[in-house]
């Protein structure tokens, strides 16, 4: 496919940040990323996935979770699965 069309856009440093650490782990450039988004909302016709305002519980977790806060740690994989199927 013939890749000749330019986006530019702004957005916030840390949210780039974020999810360029992400995308480094995948092994995928931020270019390809935002050409797999693209390509799924003209396969969808739309977002392609689900986008809501979170309720209050979630809100707050969310915020808590960012300071580190209410955490719960596993020391490996199998200890979270034996928790979860508890």
């Amino acid at each position: 496919m013939n890749k000749t069309a330019t986006i530019q856009t702004r957005i916030d440093p840390k949210v780039k940040s974020s999810a360029q650490r992400v995308l480094n782990k995948l092994n995928i450039s931020m270019s390809e990323a935002i050409s797999i988004f693209l390509t799924q909302v003209s396969l969808n016709k739309g977002i392609p996935f689900e986008i809501k305002v979170p309720n209050k519980t979630t809100e707050e977790t969310l915020r808590k979770s960012e300071k580190g806060e209410g955490l719960h740690e596993v020391s490996d994989v199998k200890q979270l699965f034996k928790e979860l199927d508890n």
